[in-house]
Formats: structure tokens, C-alpha cells, sequence
């Protein structure tokens, strides 16, 4: 909320600090960073007098210095100065305010600047200590998430310009469609006309289709729709997708090698061009800079089970990874590589989904691989079955309908060439690359199962 000329009247407890982590609403509060007219953000401030009824139920940005503070419970009412005008600002516990974002309000310095998003709402009796009498704002966030979304825009320009870079091709995909399109059951099914239809959980054929028909190269940026009752601090229902499909002359580590330098240019490209972004995120969430390696770090999934069973794990040949698991495997490998960003090969078939290409020596293993940021998977890929017959196989071993991917292993009888790809989750990548804990703090209007709204 306040600018560099703001500070805090006491320091944070320890107790604090770890009331932190249940802070739904620290995305929307914070020191900001210095202005040194490092960019021209295209929000426009509202004079505090232009405040009136006329403004009722507008959402406007102010710039004003705090003239008084007063805590009351959940609540802090502020009166925001402006030269000789002033208007009342609450913070109360809600969907938009926290009680950390309450305490945090209550403790700006009287005269410190502020940048303050709010709601204008009319009031029933008139505030006589202010000149904007008939009105009040109602706080909702400040300049932090700016931040956090003009970064993960850089990360789809980057995406982009790489890849262009690279000779693929940019390609649109439906999101409704007439199959789940990875087989699997956790798909949102929709009316259409007098039929149902599904909302896309990948855009998995139509890349595929692409290959077949020699584009050789493709990617797409579109949502992505996940029916699953996941409530946590990394599952959306809805998320944007930043997708790779790709042919390969001999070896799908071909591709591999080749999403793992896109990322690492993005990587890079964001330490280059987003630095006041990183600044102004840390001051708020302070956290170690990502670090990577060039060529990127590549584990074989036996020797990361050697790892996590040294460890004192317990897990099974062929037992996928936990969450927890997850992150004590990306906190051993940054202790022994130094690096928070690396590629696990080699996963075993059983937990892979049926398109899989197996593993030609080991019958147990498979030509797939999942890609982490600080101990926490954000894109997950394989080389794809594009033999017809051995696609039917596997279908049919995982129990699939053959009627309802038809068209599917359709599209691989006229000859396919070997190829591969993965998707990439754009706001776990935010997230990550930022080190922040919720991946709702990297989603503009994050829908998972208890939010459809705003």
C-alpha cells in the first residue's frame, strides 16, 4: 500500500511471520518499490476531491499521504489527505482484506504516501471530519500484484519470442470438445445443443494432428480446464497452458533439450528485462534469486529415488512422486547441484498416462519426463505413442473406450513421425520463479472448486 516513504512502526514477530503463510490476501499489500519512472503503468489516479456520489461503485486508484490511522477489531479506517481534501478509507476482513492486511494498514506512518485501489461507496450519514462527506473507499489492494502480472505477461512474450525463434509455429487449438482428451475422468462436461461436450484438459490431439501434418515445430497459449477437487495451494481448475509439441529425427531427448532451453531464455530473459518487478515482488515476499544450470540438470527417476531413499523415504520402483516428496527431492538436488530447476527422465509406465511411449529396454520404464522449479513439477511431457496399434494397446490396457478416442488414433494411421512435447503451466511458473506459496497470487481471477467469481 504505501510507497519507499512508508514504514512500519514495529518490526514483524515471529509469531507474525508464520501467520503469514495463512495471508490469502498478501498479494494485495506491501512496500512498494521507489519510483525512478522506471515504467508508465497505464493506471489512472483519481483527485481524492474528484471522490463524490457520482463515483458510486467505481473501483478508482488514489495517491494520497495518511493523515489519521484508527484499529477498531477487524477493521481500520484511515483518512487519506490530499492537499486541503480528505476522504475515509476502510480496510476490513474480507474477501478482499485480510486481518495481516488489516494490522499492516493500521501500522503505515501518519504523513506516509499510499497508492490505495478501492471501491467508492455512498455513505448513509455524512463523515464530518472529511471534506468528501458523502463518501467512503472501500481498500481493496495495491500495487504489489502490478508486479507479479506485468512479470507473468513477460513470461508469454518471452515463451513466444523463443519458440518463433526456434521455427515453431504458433497454433490455436478448441477448448471444446467432443472426448476427454487424456482419457481420464476429471473433465467438465458441458451442454451443447443436444449432445454433451467436454472443456479441453489439454490441447494434446490437435498438436498432435499439427505433427502428422508436418508443421514439425508447434506451440499454442490457451486455458486449460482440470476437473479435479484439488484444494491446494497449487491446483487451479482452470489454468493457462503454455504448450510444446515437436518431431524428432532419433531420440525424443532431442526435445527435451530443446523445452529445456526455452525455459532457461525465459529464465534469463526475465533477470534481464523484469528486475524492478523482482525488486518490487521481493520487498514484500523477500526470496533467495532463482537459480538454474546450463545445460540444465537431467535425473533419471531411479537415481532420484536413490536420492529420497538416502534420505530415509520409502517408496517403490514403481510409486509416483508425492507433493512432499516433490519438494524434498528439489531440496537435495539444490543442495547437492545448486540448482532450483532441473528435469526428471524416465518415469515409470504404471503412472503415465496411456499415449506414453515405453521405454524400449525396460518394459517398467517410459520415454516421459516432468521438469521442476524449487522442488515443485510445472510441466510434465513424454514422447507419444505414434504407432496406431501399440496406441490401441495401451488404451485398452488403461481401460479406455476405443470408441471415444477414435479420432485420436485415427489421426496416426496415415503416418505420423516420432515426436514429443509437454505442457507448461503458466501461473505454477510465476509462482516458482518468484518464490511465492500460492499459485492464487499468480492468477488474476483464479477459479479452483470453491471460486467462480469475480
Amino acid at each position: 500500500m504505501p510507497s519507499a516513504s512508508a514504514s512500519r512502526r514495529s518490526q514483524e514477530k515471529p509469531r507474525e511471520i508464520m501467520d503469514a503463510a495463512e495471508d490469502y490476501a498478501k498479494e494485495r499489500y506491501g512496500v512498494s518499490s521507489m519510483i525512478q519512472s522506471q515504467e508508465k503503468p497505464d493506471r489512472v489516479l483519481v483527485r481524492v476531491s474528484d471522490l463524490t456520489v457520482h463515483r458510486a461503485d467505481e473501483v478508482v486508484w488514489v495517491r494520497a499521504r495518511v493523515h489519521t490511522s484508527r484499529a477498531k477489531g477487524k477493521q481500520c479506517f484511515l483518512v487519506l489527505r490530499q492537499q486541503q481534501f480528505n476522504v475515509q478509507a476502510l480496510v476490513a476482513v474480507g474477501d478482499h482484506a485480510s486481518k495481516q492486511m488489516v494490522k499492516f494498514a493500521a501500522n503505515i506512518n501518519k504523513e506516509s504516501i499510499v497508492d490505495v485501489e478501492g471501491v467508492v461507496r455512498k455513505v448513509n450519514q455524512k463523515i464530518g471530519s472529511c471534506t468528501q462527506q458523502d463518501v467512503e473507499l472501500h481498500v481493496q489492494k495495491t500495487s504489489t500484484s502490478q508486479a507479479v502480472f506485468r512479470l507473468q505477461s513477460g513470461i508469454c512474450q518471452l515463451f513466444r519470442e523463443t519458440l518463433i525463434n526456434k521455427g515453431f509455429v504458433e497454433i490455436q487449438t478448441p477448448k471444446i470438445i467432443s472426448a476427454a482428451s487424456e482419457g481420464g475422468a476429471n473433465v467438465f462436461t458441458v451442454s451443447y445443443f443436444k449432445n454433451n461436450a467436454y472443456l479441453a484438459q489439454s490441447p494434446q490431439l490437435y498438436k498432435q494432428m499439427c505433427i502428422c501434418a508436418d508443421f514439425e515445430k508447434v506451440f499454442c497459449i490457451g486455458p486449460v480446464f482440470r476437473a479435479e477437487d484439488s484444494n491446494t495451494h497449487r491446483h487451479l481448475t482452470e489454468f493457462v497452458g503454455l504448450d510444446i509439441e515437436m518431431a524428432f529425427n532419433y531420440h525424443y531427448h532431442e526435445v527435451v533439450e530443446e523445452i529445456a532451453d526455452t525455459l532457461v531464455q525465459i529464465f534469463k530473459g526475465l533477470q534481464e528485462r523484469f528486475q524492478t518487478e523482482i525488486r518490487t515482488v521481493n520487498k514484500q515476499f523477500p526470496c533467495e534469486p532463482f537459480k538454474f544450470l546450463e545445460p540444465t540438470l537431467r535425473l533419471e527417476y531411479c537415481e532420484a529415488l536413490a536420492m529420497l531413499r538416502e534420505a530415509g523415504i520409502e517408496m517403490g520402483d514403481e510409486e509416483d512422486l508425492s507433493t512432499p516428496n516433490e519438494k524434498l527431492l528439489g531440496r537435495l538436488v539444490k543442495e547437492k547441484y545448486d540448482t532450483d530447476f532441473y528435469i526428471l527422465d524416465k518415469y515409470p509406465l504404471a503412472v503415465r498416462p496411456f499415449y506414453t511411449m515405453p521405454d524400449p529396454r525396460n518394459p517398467k520404464q517410459s520415454n516421459s519426463y516432468d521438469m521442476f522449479m524449487r522442488g515443485e513439477e510445472i510441466l510434465s511431457g513424454a514422447q507419444r505413442i505414434h504407432d496406431p496399434q501399440l496406441l490401441t494397446e495401451r488404451a485398452l490396457h488403461h481401460g479406455i473406450d476405443l470408441e471415444k478416442i477414435k479420432a485420436y488414433i485415427d489421426s496416426f494411421r496415415f503416418g505420423a513421425p516420432p515426436h514429443a512435447g509437454g505442457g507448461i503451466g503458466l501461473e505454477r511458473v510465476t509462482m516458482l520463479f518468484l518464490g511465492l506459496h500460492n499459485v492464487r497470487q499468480t492468477s488474476m481471477f483464479p477459479r479452483d472448486p470453491k471460486r467462480l467469481t469475480p
